[in-house]
C-alpha cells in the first residue's frame, strides 16, 4: 500500500518492487530491529543474514499452494512452534492512538480500540490524557463536549472532570451538596512513545513498560521520517494483510508513481526465520534475484514494519523502514500510522511539500478499497476461516498465512477474529452511528474532533476528507489556507475587472485585464490544490 518512492542511491541496486510509500524514501526493508525483550518476536534459531539473503530460489518449488496440513506442520515443527493455542487477552497491549503532533491542543478527540470508547486530551499542563467516552451521568460522550481550563467538559449538562478522572463540577449540584464519589471517570494510561501516542487498555493489569513497542531505527542519528494517519473501512486484520502483501503492488498500484509497473509482478520467495506467540518475522525478495535483502517483522498486536539496509561505497550504512502501526476501531473499520523514514534523506523531500506526500498516500489507500472492503463483506457474510476460501500461494501470501495462523493462536483472547483454521464472530452486530457530530459540538470545537456541518465535513470513512485531514493538522492546515486564498483571488479579479472597465486608457485595460487574469489563474490553482488533498482517487479501467 502506501506512498511515493524515491529512486534510490545509483551505487544501490534495487530489484524489489517498492511499495509506494508517503514519505518520499524507498519501500525497502532492513535486518530485524529491536523490540522490547518481552515484545519481540525471538526465534529457536538465529537466522543467518548471508545464508538467508542467498536463499536459492529452488527451494520454494516444492508446491505452489500453502494449503496442506502436513506441510504447515513440518514447517512449524522446524521452526520450534506448536501451532496450539496460548493464552491471550487483547486487552493486556499497548495500542496505537495517534501521531503526538496531531493530537489537537483546545479540543478531546474521540477514539475506539475495538469496541471500546475513548476520549484523550491534553490537560491543563499539556499533559495527554485518557478516559472512557461516557459521562457517567448520562452516558453522553465526552469527545462531543470542550475543554474549559484544562478540565473536560461534557456539553450536555456541563458536568466537569479533571485529569485523573474525579468530577470536580456539576452546575445543577446544589451548594450545599457534595459531588458524589461514583460521578468519576475510568481512566486508561498513555504513553508518548518516538512520536507516537499509545495506550494500555487493561483495567485489570498494570501497564506493562517492556510491552511497549520500540523501533531502533527510529532512534538512529539522522533518521527522518514522513508520518500520516488514515481511518479506513475495513477489518484491522484485512488491513494488515494487505500491507504485508507485496504481491499486489505492481498491479494494484500500477503506473502511481514511476516504481509500481504491472510488468514486474512476478513470483517471490520468503523464509520465515521467526516465530513465537507473539508475532513472526523473516526475509522475502524477487525469486529471480535469489536473494532476500528485506527483513519483515510483525508482533502483536498489531504492529508490522519492513527493514532494510544498504551500504554505500565507502562503507557507511544506511537504514530504511517502513512502519504500520494499526488499531482495530470495530467491525469493519480501523485505523492506521503509516511511517516511512531512512538515514539517507531523499532529495524529493525538499521539491515536494508534505501535502503531496499525504495525498498520494491517501490516493493508495483508494486504490485498494475496493478490494479490501469486499473481502471485509465475504469473511463476515460466509463466517468459515480463511483456509477454506483463499488459495495463497508460497510465491506470494506467505505473511498472508502466517498471520492467519498465528490470529489461530491468539484470536480466541479477541473480540473476535478470522484465523486460518478458526473463526470467532463478534457477539453482537455492530451499532452505527448515525449523527456522530453535533451542531454545536461541530462548532465549538475545533477539528479533527467532531466533523464539523456540511458535505466536506461529513463522517464518511468513503471521505478521503475525513479518512485522513481532519486527523492532520498539516493537511487541515493546507486545506484552509488555500481555500482562503483562492476566495481572495477571485474577489482580487473581480475588483481587477471592474477597474479595467472603468480604466480610460488602453494601456491600464491592459494591465488590469492580465491581472485579473492572473488572479484567476491563482484561484484555480489554490482550487486544485484543495481538491488534491480532499477528493478521491478514481480507478479508471483500460484495455492492454
Amino acid at each position: 500500500m502506501p506512498l511515493l518512492n524515491q529512486f534510490p542511491p545509483p551505487q544501490t541496486p534495487l530489484s524489489l518492487p517498492l511499495k509506494p510509500n508517503p514519505a518520499g524514501f524507498f519501500f525497502i526493508t532492513t535486518r530485524p530491529i529491536r523490540l522490547p525483550a518481552t515484545s519481540p518476536v525471538t526465534s529457536s534459531r538465529t537466522p543467518s543474514p548471508s545464508s538467508v539473503r542467498t536463499h536459492a530460489a529452488s527451494g520454494i518449488k516444492e508446491a505452489a499452494l500453502i494449503d496442506r496440513d502436513e506441510e504447515e506442520d513440518a514447517a512449524a515443527k522446524e521452526i520450534g512452534e506448536s501451532g496450539n493455542e496460548v493464552e491471550y487477552d487483547w486487552t493486556d497491549e499497548w495500542y496505537p492512538l495517534y501521531l503526538t503532533k496531531d493530537v489537537p491542543d483546545d479540543a478531546p478527540l474521540g477514539l475506539r480500540v475495538f469496541d471500546k470508547q475513548l476520549v484523550l486530551y491534553r490537560d491543563g499542563g499539556g499533559i495527554l490524557r485518557c478516559h472512557e467516552d461516557r459521562c457517567p451521568h448520562r452516558l453522553a460522550k465526552l469527545s462531543e463536549g470542550q475543554l474549559v481550563d484544562g478540565k473536560l467538559e461534557c456539553l450536555y449538562h456541563g458536568w466537569q472532570f479533571e485529569g485523573e478522572g474525579k468530577c470536580v463540577k456539576i452546575p445543577q449540584l446544589p451548594s450545599d451538596a457534595k459531588i458524589p464519589r461514583s460521578a468519576c471517570l475510568m481512566t486508561y494510561e498513555v504513553r508518548d512513545s518516538q512520536g507516537v501516542v499509545w495506550v494500555w487498555m487493561s483495567q485489570k493489569a498494570p501497564p506493562k513498560p517492556e510491552k511497549l513497542p520500540w523501533f531502533e531505527n527510529f532512534a538512529r542519528p539522522g533518521f527522518v521520517d514522513t508520518s500520516t494517519i488514515h481511518e479506513l473501512p475495513y477489518d484491522h486484520s484485512i488491513l494488515l494483510e494487505n500491507l504485508m502483501d507485496p504481491a499486489h503492488i505492481p498491479i494494484s498500484h500500477d503506473r502511481t508513481d514511476w516504481t509500481a509497473k504491472r510488468e514486474d509482478a512476478q513470483p517471490l520467495c520468503f523464509e520465515v526465520t521467526e516465530r513465537t506467540d507473539r508475532g513472526f518475522a523473516g526475509w522475502w525478495g524477487r525469486e529471480k534475484d535469489g536473494s532476500m535483502p528485506n527483513f519483515l517483522r510483525f508482533g502483536a498486536p498489531c504492529v508490522l514494519q519492513n527493514n532494510r539496509e544498504i551500504v554505500g561505497k565507502n562503507g557507511e550504512k544506511h537504514y530504511f523502514t517502513g512502519l504500520f502501526l494499526c488499531r482495530p476501531t470495530g467491525q469493519g473499520k480501523s485505523m492506521l500510522i503509516v511511517r516511512f523514514g531512512g538515514t539517507m534523506r531523499s532529495p524529493l523531500l525538499k521539491v515536494f511539500p508534505q501535502w503531496y506526500f499525504h495525498q498520494n498516500a491517501s490516493k493508495v489507500f483508494e486504490q485498494d478499497m475496493g478490494f479490501l472492503s469486499s473481502q471485509n463483506e465475504v469473511l463476515m457474510t460466509v463466517k468459515v476461516p480463511t483456509k477454506e476460501l483463499y488459495l495463497n500461494l508460497k510465491s506470494s501470501d506467505t505473511w498472508v498465512s502466517e498471520y492467519r495462523k498465528w490470529m489461530d493462536k491468539v484470536g480466541h483472547g479477541m473480540p473476535y477474529h478470522f484465523g486460518h483454521k478458526t473463526i470467532s464472530l463478534p457477539e453482537l452486530p455492530a451499532v452505527v452511528e448515525h449523527a456522530p457530530a453535533g451542531l454545536i459540538a461541530g462548532v465549538s470545537a475545533s477539528f479533527p474532533a467532531k466533523g464539523g456541518i456540511g458535505t466536506l465535513h461529513a463522517p464518511n470513512l468513503a471521505n478521503r476528507y475525513f479518512r485522513h485531514v481532519i486527523h492532520c493538522k498539516g493537511c487541515r492546515a493546507v486545506v484552509k489556507a488555500y481555500e482562503a486564498w483562492k476566495d481572495r483571488l477571485l474577489a482580487m479579479a473581480a475588483a481587477l475587472t471592474a477597474l479595467a472597465i472603468l480604466a480610460y486608457t488602453r494601456q491600464w485595460k491592459a494591465i488590469l485585464l492580465v491581472s485579473a487574469a492572473a488572479s484567476l489563474g491563482g484561484s484555480y490553482v489554490c482550487s486544485t490544490v484543495v481538491a488534491i488533498n480532499t477528493t478521491n482517487f478514481i480507478r479508471t479501467h483500460r484495455r492492454l
